[in-house]
């Protein structure tokens, strides 16, 4: 397998808030890097009891169960914005509030399994986009919630926000 390297998009390349999500990826092939986080978060929830799934560690936050099915939401869009922005479509796409999403998913009506499981699809149709792009696309931008974004950027993204949920999920729900 060759590797693929998406050179780690610029500060000009999105606005200042996805910095924290992009600076969580460490250097290096984003595809592998992409398929091993997977595996990490398959393997760190796969086994958590149904209490536990269903655990928030306070009142309003959400439960585990609804974090995997944020981090799922959230690379669906973050993808189809980069399909679109790759595939040179500079319609202006709307943005999502994540509150509204988890409300109407039921995620908690779900099995921990089931919600892991479509992550896991929805991650390896990414890493099937991704590494079939031609090296100009990655560079290619468009805009979405007002701001603009290149497809690199929303790839470095995705990685960076599942892992800092993950972490979240670390400090915050797994380690009472």
């Amino acid at each position: 397998m060759s590797t693929i390297l998406i050179p780690r998009p610029g500060a000009d390349e999105h606005i200042e808030y996805y910095a924290r999500y992009i600076a969580k990826v460490p250097d290096g092939d984003l595809i592998s890097m992409l398929r091993e986080q997977a595996v990490e978060t398959m393997n760190l929830l796969q086994d958590l009891p149904p209490a536990k799934a269903a655990y928030a560690y306070a009142p309003g936050k959400w439960t585990i169960k609804q974090v995997v099915g944020h981090v799922t939401d959230a690379e669906r869009i973050f993808g189809y914005r980069a399909l679109r922005f790759a595939r040179q479509d500079s319609t202006e796409l709307p943005g999502f509030d994540e509150n509204e999403y988890v409300d109407h998913a039921n995620f908690n009506d779900r099995t921990l399994v089931d919600l892991l499981d479509e992550l896991q699809v929805v991650r390896a149709s990414t890493i099937q986009f991704a590494k079939k792009l031609d090296p100009a696309a990655y560079e290619r931008r468009g805009s979405a919630n007002g701001n603009p974004i290149s497809v690199r950027a929303l790839l470095y993204i995705i990685a960076g926000h599942e892992r800092h949920h993950v972490e979240l999920l670390r400090e915050r729900y797994l380690s009472h």
